[in-house]
């Protein structure tokens, strides 16, 4: 027996799991996963060089590991850098910035319609869409039911609901 066999083994075998774990952070389209693999079938074709016992050995720890690792580096994903950028669009403070006052605009807009007369689109049952200067919007009847084409103000906006009544 070469002891060399083992130690290359058992470190090809580490190699591989970390290269695994890299995987999961780096976008490779999976060319680390694939090198992952080879370092793998090296590291345990070293370990049953040495023995076949320890070729088993590894080859059962490879199969148990590499989704231990897998899972392990998709659980810390998404608070990494590129894990926020890929589930969430964060990026650049310029993009969240970008973001944040794309949603203040938006609010100014419906905060503009208080006062404003449309027409109901559908029921109000208290929930509905009504039709406000062209445009479609959710709706919740204050004060009851609303029929379609009742014409209707709007009273509230709060956050993107807007809040209506009929016009007497």
């Amino acid at each position: 027996m070469n002891e060399s066999n083992l130690i290359w083994g058992v470190g090809l075998i580490l190699g591989a799991l970390l290269l695994v774990f890299i995987e999961v952070f780096v976008p490779s389209g999976g060319l680390i996963a694939i090198a992952s693999g080879a370092v793998a079938i090296a590291g345990i074709w070293q370990l049953f060089l040495y023995d076949t016992v320890w070729g088993v050995i590894g080859l059962v720890g490879v199969l148990i590991m590499v989704p231990v690792v897998v899972g392990f580096g998709l659980k810390m994903l998404p608070s990494t850098p590129i894990g926020k950028k890929m589930f969430f669009g964060e990026g650049s403070p310029e993009n969240d910035q970008e973001r944040v006052e794309r949603e203040m605009a938006v609010q100014d807009s419906l905060n503009a319609l208080v006062g404003v007369e449309g027409q109901a689109a559908t029921d109000l049952r208290p929930v509905g869409v009504v039709r406000i200067e062209g445009r479609r919007f959710d709706a919740l009847a204050e004060g009851g039911f609303i029929d379609a084409g009742t014409r209707v103000r709007v009273t509230v906006v709060e956050g993107a609901q807007l809040k209506v009544r009929a016009v007497s």
